[in-house]
C-alpha cells in the first residue's frame, strides 16, 4: 500500500498574481471600512465630512492617519498574502519559506545595511536630481508636488513626544510594513515571477520595480527599487522570507530611530532629507563593502 500523500498541484504563477491582485482589491476595500469606521470612533462623525485631514499633517489627525495606514498595510499586502497560501491549500510558513534563521546571518544583514546607507544616500540624491524634458514639466511639477506632499505627512507620523509614539512607530513604520509587504512582493510576486521566468533575477528586479512603483514616490523611486532587489536576492539565496523581513525592518528602522535622535537632540526633523556630509571615496567603500557582503552572504547560504 502506498502511504505516501497525493499533494495538489499549484495553480499556474499566473493565476496565483491574478488572485493576489483580487485578494488586494477586495482586502483594501474591506480594511479601509475598518480603518474608517475605527477612525469614527475616536474621532465622531464630523472627520468623515471632510477628509482633507488625510493630507494636511495636521498634528491633530496624526493618530487617524496612523491607523489608516495600518489598516491599509494589512489589507493591501498582509491579507492578500495569507490568503494565496491558504487558496493553494498550504501553510504560510510551507508556502513561502520560513526556514529558521542563523544569527550570524541575521547580524551579516544588518552589516549589510549599515554599509549600504551612504550609497542609497548617493543613488537618493541623483534620483531627487533628475530632471524632466520640457514637455514633462507638468508631469515633473505634479510629482514632486506629491512629494512634498508625502514628506510634509511623513514628518507628522514621525514627530515623537515620548518614548510609546516611538514604540508605536517602530510597530507601524518598521514591523509591520516589514512583515506585509515581504510577504506580498517577495513571498506572493517574487515566488510567482520566479515560477513564471527562467531567469530568477528577472523575478528579483520585476518584483522590485512594482515593489517600489506602488509607492508612488518617483523621487524615492531608485533608492527604493535598490533596496526591492536587496530583499529578493536575500529570500532568492537564503530561500528564507526571515532575512528579507529582517533587512527590510532594520531600514525601515534606521529612519525612525534616526528621527527619534534627531528629536531628543532638538534638531529639525526637516534636516534628515540633507545630504549625508561623506567625502567621495566614503561612498566608493560603501559600494565596496555591501558587494562583498552580499557574496559572503551568498557563500554562506549556499
Amino acid at each position: 500500500m502506498n502511504s505516501m500523500q497525493n499533494t495538489r498541484e499549484e495553480n499556474g504563477p499566473l493565476v496565483q498574481i491574478m488572485m493576489l491582485v483580487v485578494y488586494a482589491i477586495l482586502g483594501m476595500i474591506v480594511f479601509s471600512i475598518i480603518g474608517f469606521g475605527l477612525v469614527y470612533l475616536q474621532y465622531g462623525g464630523s472627520i468623515l465630512t471632510d477628509i482633507s485631514w488625510l493630507s494636511s499633517g495636521e498634528e491633530y489627525y496624526i493618530a487617524a492617519q496612523r491607523i489608516l495606514l495600518s489598516t491599509q498595510q494589512i489589507g493591501l499586502f498582509l491579507v492578500p498574502a495569507l490568503l494565496l497560501a491558504k487558496t493553494e491549500g498550504q501553510k504560510t510558513n510551507v508556502f513561502y519559506g520560513f526556514k529558521k534563521p542563523k544569527i550570524e546571518l541575521l547580524l551579516l544583514v544588518i552589516v549589510l545595511m549599515i554599509c549600504a546607507v551612504p550609497l542609497l544616500e548617493l543613488v537618493t540624491q541623483f534620483n531627487k536630481n533628475m530632471v524632466f524634458p520640457e514637455a514633462l514639466k507638468g508631469v515633473e511639477i505634479w510629482m514632486k508636488n506629491a512629494e512634498d506632499q508625502a514628506m510634509k505627512t511623513t514628518l507628522a507620523l514621525l514627530k515623537m513626544e515620548n518614548i510609546g509614539v516611538f514604540i508605536i512607530n517602530i510597530g507601524m513604520i518598521a514591523l509591520l510594513p516589514a512583515v506585509a509587504e515581504e510577504l506580498m512582493f517577495r513571498g506572493g510576486l517574487q515566488r510567482a515571477f520566479g515560477r513564471m521566468f527562467s531567469n530568477p533575477h528577472a523575478a528579483i528586479w520585476f518584483s522590485a520595480f512594482i515593489f517600489s512603483a506602488i509607492h508612488m514616490q518617483f523621487y524615492g523611486f531608485m533608492p527604493r527599487l535598490l533596496l526591492g532587489a536587496t530583499f529578493g536576492y536575500l529570500y532568492f539565496w537564503s530561500g528564507s522570507l526571515w532575512y528579507a523581513m529582517f533587512g527590510h525592518f532594520v531600514n525601515n528602522a534606521y529612519a525612525v530611530c534616526a528621527a527619534w535622535y534627531m528629536q531628543k537632540n532638538n534638531i529639525p526633523l526637516s534636516e534628515a532629507d540633507k545630504t549625508l556630509n561623506i567625502a567621495w571615496y566614503g561612498y566608493i567603500i560603501s559600494a565596496i563593502l555591501t558587494f562583498l557582503l552580499f557574496r559572503y552572504f551568498k557563500t554562506k547560504t549556499e
